[in-house]
């Protein structure tokens, strides 16, 4: 099982340099700019515990694997096919992540600053999803927790969707409904939250499912 461990770790590790920090350095080369705004909202909001929770993952997926390296058990053992398939998985969700911040190019921001406005990106993979980087790391994040399936790579995973959920739901989509007024409320009416033709805009309505 080391092998596994070893293996996921280099792979988040590979992960976070190119969708971080050699982003960051296009970012700043393209715009001068880092596109890091932090978290939102003041201590103790919906907001605030959104960016919280996200760091936090982000560390639990560290964890994971290292925890496996010093002795904790995995809860699927002995079985390559699982750890193969999260390697598979991973692999997906790392290219989708860096497709993804490809698309969004100048307007690429980590957190939201309510004050700033950037351009509604509707080409590529965002023409059928809204949120396709949150999609591209959660499935990133599922693929690891299958390669080294212990229960801190579980709890990691499950912190990872109720922070991209919050993230979505309580501090992006309202800022972008004030920022593009009728432009988004279009968008969303075409383009899912998460997947294709999921979580949709209703038509006549400013209520997304």
């Amino acid at each position: 099982m080391t092998g596994w461990a070893w293996t996921t770790l280099a792979l988040y590790g590979f992960w976070l340099l190119a969708a971080f920090g050699v982003r960051t350095v296009i970012q700043v080369r393209r715009t001068g700019d880092s596109g890091f705004r932090g978290l939102s909202g003041t201590p103790g909001s919906a907001s605030w515990w959104a960016g919280v929770l996200f760091a936090v993952s982000l560390v639990g997926a560290v964890a994971a694997p290292a925890a496996t390296l010093a002795g904790l058990p995995v809860l699927i053992s002995d079985t390559p096919a699982v750890y193969g398939t999260g390697t598979a998985i991973a692999v997906l969700g790392i290219v989708g992540t860096l497709l993804a911040q490809r698309a969004m190019g100048a307007s690429w921001r980590v957190g939201v600053d309510q004050e700033e406005h950037t351009a509604l990106v509707r080409e590529g993979l965002f023409a059928h999803v809204r949120n396709p980087i949150f999609t591209a790391m959660t499935v990133t994040g599922l693929g690891l927790t299958l390669m080294v399936p212990n229960v801190l790579a579980i709890a990691a995973l499950a912190v990872l969707i109720i922070a991209v959920e919050l993230q979505v739901r309580v501090v992006e989509e309202p800022y972008l409904k004030a920022m593009h007024g009728p432009a988004y409320l279009d968008y969303a009416a075409a383009a899912g939250r998460f997947a294709p033709g999921i979580g949709r805009l209703r038509t006549g309505t400013t209520h997304m499912d």
